[in-house]
């Protein structure tokens, strides 16, 4: 996933979590924050960031906070972005080599998932669902997920539940915006119910997967597969 007119700043202040005040080149201006999350852990008055310059001049805001540096770090914040970039990479065959259909937003049921796949596999037609999360908290080289309380990502683990009772693969796959972690597990000190229902959902069936990225301030690509873990302890997921 590529980014044009990706311009440097550095950040000043956070007024609301829609938008980020930043000096670009000697003069503060105000930017649209592309994540809607704490991120109180990435936005420090002072640190460098990254902005996609729009191209569109009537916009109230010419700017789009889309990276930022944690030390030697470079992560990426936009929240839009998992999704492409998990297109990007299934459609690259690193998910499943034979993939025949692939679409955004699918509805099924009461439910909408970030995407559905089929692909052959054995002389078979597999179907799958897959949700997307994107994944920016990171301490002491672990990534962690959710960074703020999640009730519309619990419903997500348990419309995945239903998928699978119902014939379907089922994914959950966390996008993480950074490389050199260690491993990932959900932030139950944030989010107690959230862990459970991912512990719930694995029991079940359901495929919980983990990628790094490779991250420089105007790309973002899935690269490498990254350890989960469920109550500390290591779970393998296949794909």
């Amino acid at each position: 996933m590529e980014y044009k007119h990706i311009v440097p700043g550095i950040f000043i202040s956070r007024p609301n979590r829609f938008i980020a005040k930043v000096e670009i080149e000697g003069k503060e201006e105000t930017v649209h924050v592309k994540n809607t999350g704490r991120c109180r852990e990435l936005l420090i008055p002072g640190t460098a960031v990254y902005l996609e310059k729009s191209d569109n001049p009537q916009r109230k805001t010419l700017y789009d906070l889309v990276a930022v540096q944690k030390g030697e770090r470079l992560v990426n914040m936009d929240s839009q972005i998992p999704n492409a970039a998990a297109q990007e990479w299934i459609l690259s065959g690193a998910f499943k080599k034979h993939v025949t259909y692939l679409k955004r937003e699918v509805t099924y049921g009461n439910s909408r998932f970030d995407l559905y796949v089929e692909y052959k596999e054995r002389n078979r037609l597999h179907k799958a669902f897959v949700e997307v999360k994107g994944v920016t908290l990171e301490d002491h080289d672990v990534v962690r997920f959710p960074d703020a309380p999640t009730l519309r990502g619990i419903k997500h683990i348990h419309e995945l539940m239903e998928c699978g009772q119902d014939g379907y693969e089922a994914y959950l796959l966390f996008v993480i915006q950074m490389k050199n972690v260690t491993y990932f597990e959900p932030d139950s000190a944030i989010h107690a119910d959230f862990a459970q229902a991912l512990k719930e959902a694995h029991e079940a069936g359901v495929h919980i997967l983990a990628y790094d990225c490779k991250v420089t301030p105007d790309t973002m690509t899935l690269e490498d597969p990254v350890e989960v873990r469920i109550d500390g302890v290591p779970i393998v997921s296949k794909k």
